[in-house]
C-alpha cells in the first residue's frame, strides 16, 4: 500500500513514516513506479512504533523494542525491563507536571482577578513577584 493509506492504516502522519524510514525504524519496499510501498510487516512496525511512541518510549527505545520484536531468541526479561524504565520515566515526568500543577496553582490563588493592573502571574512569570511584594 502507498505511504498515504499506511498512514491511515496506522494513525502515524505521512510525514513521521516518511521520517521514521530516513532515520531507519522501517523501511518501505519501492513500487515500479518509484514510490514507497508498505506490506504486512511494515504496517506491524509502524503500529507498533505508533503504540510505542503513544506510551512515552523514545525513539531508541523504539529501536530496541522492534528489534527484540524481531528476535526469536529474546528474553522477555529483557522487554520487561525497557518497560520498567519508560515507566520510571512516565512517573517522573507525572511528578514534574504535578509540581507544575502546584505552581500554576499559587499564581492563580495570588491574583486578584479584577480590574486593577496588578497581577501576581504576571508577576510570578517575570521572576519579580518577590520584589513586587517587598521581600
Amino acid at each position: 500500500m502507498n505511504i498515504g493509506r499506511a498512514a491511515k492504516e496506522t494513525g502515524l502522519s505521512v510525514k513521521t513514516i516518511r521520517y521514521y524510514e530516513d532515520i531507519g525504524l522501517v523501511d518501505a519496499d519501492r513500487a515500479d513506479n518509484g514510490y514507497r510501498d508498505f506490506g504486512d510487516r511494515q504496517i506491524t512496525r509502524l503500529r507498533m512504533l505508533a503504540q510505542a511512541r503513544h506510551l512515552g518510549f523514545g525513539l531508541e527505545e523504539c529501536r530496541r523494542l522492534l528489534d527484540l520484536n524481531a528476535d526469536p531468541d529474546r528474553a522477555s526479561r529483557d522487554v520487561q525491563a525497557l518497560a520498567l524504565r519508560n515507566l520510571d520515566a512516565v512517573r517522573a515526568k507525572i511528578r514534574q507536571l504535578q509540581a507544575l500543577e502546584s505552581e500554576l496553582e499559587t499564581l492563580i490563588r495570588q491574583c486578584h482577578g479584577n480590574d486593577d493592573p496588578d497581577c501576581a502571574i504576571l508577576d510570578g512569570l517575570s521572576g519579580t513577584a518577590d520584589t513586587a511584594r517587598g521581600t
